[in-house]
């Protein structure tokens, strides 16, 4: 029996775990007051809930918790939350700004001729 199975409760905590995040970071950023990391957000976002996640697994290899190590499988489970609430996001983005028009309040950029 596999002491580390695909389909447990742990994965789903990691998959809601890095999605949480993912969405908390995010929203986070968009209200930052620079406007590179307000153009980011998810990228940003993402980032962050990926490197929350590795510092929880080094964190179990390290015995902070009560795990039997880090495991490849809770790193995989931890990106399809990131991908899932990336996703999410990215087509959250897509209809809000074709619901307000193309350009949603953005100037746009000339170049000389």
């Amino acid at each position: 029996m596999d002491p580390d199975p695909w389909l447990a409760k742990d994965k789903l905590y990691h998959v809601l775990f890095c999605l949480t995040l993912t969405f908390f970071f995010s929203a986070s950023a968009s209200v930052s007051r620079y406007s590179f990391i307000r153009t980011h957000s998810i990228r940003v976002g993402s980032i962050l809930s990926l490197l929350a996640g590795a510092a929880k697994e080094a964190a179990d290899q390290f015995g902070l918790f009560p795990s039997a190590g880090a495991s490849f499988k809770d790193a995989i489970a931890d990106v399809i939350g990131v991908l899932i609430a990336s996703s999410a996001l990215s087509l959250w983005r897509i209809c809000s700004s074709s619901r307000h028009g193309s350009d949603s309040g953005r100037t746009r950029r000339v170049l000389p001729v």
